[in-house]
């Protein structure tokens, strides 16, 4: 679930922050329209608390996966849930470049595609690492609820069998969520250092 939620997810949400950066005011495509849609969107379905997500996308997951149940069924509310997030993250790690640097690639004549790739894209790639490492960790807690909802995974065995007292299992499983944590910051702790100028 971490895997195939996280790579979706990246990917819309890094599509969705580059859009966002381009169009808002004062962007190299600045587009009042499409910045005042997605950016209500993105605040929309951030400002929905994720166990309340889950159930509203129910209907989603069975047009696409015909279940609400299992990976399939979690993949819908975990990727709708995340890519907000994600594009807000991305968002803001484009925002830290220095707007001389973005002046500077329009005044040598590159066109906004190239400014995208070239300079928003790689001038702060280790603040999208940091961006992707938080939304990595608060998607493990997300996959946690749909456990508990009927998709699986650790967080599933958590409540299970914390609800028939067998707790050695509950915190076997909390310490195994811990340690997966802790290896996807120092990941991301060693990317970020590997990334910096």
């Amino acid at each position: 679930m971490l895997a195939y939620s996280g790579i979706i997810s990246l990917v819309l949400g890094l599509i969705l922050g580059v859009v966002i950066v381009v169009t808002r005011k004062g962007g190299i495509l600045e587009n009042k329209v499409v910045f005042f849609v997605l950016d209500k969107i993105i605040n929309l379905f951030r400002a929905i608390p994720f166990i309340i997500l889950v159930p509203m996308l129910y209907f989603l997951s069975r047009l696409i996966f015909n279940t609400t149940i299992g990976i399939n069924g979690a993949l819908v509310p975990l990727v709708v849930g995340t890519i907000p997030f994600m594009a807000r993250q991305m968002e803001s790690a484009m925002m830290e470049i220095d707007d001389g640097i973005i002046e500077a690639s329009i005044s040598m004549g590159m066109s906004p595609m190239q400014i995208i790739f070239q300079v928003y894209l790689h001038e702060n790639i280790p603040g999208m690492i940091r961006g992707i490492t938080i939304t990595l960790i608060a998607l493990i807690g997300q996959i946690a609820i749909v456990g508990a909802v009927g998709a699986g995974g650790l967080g599933d065995m958590a409540i299970r069998y914390g609800q028939r007292n067998m707790y050695d299992i509950t915190y076997t499983v909390v310490i195994v969520i811990l340690i997966i944590i802790s290896i996807i910051q120092s990941i991301g702790n060693k990317l970020v250092e590997k990334t910096t100028h």
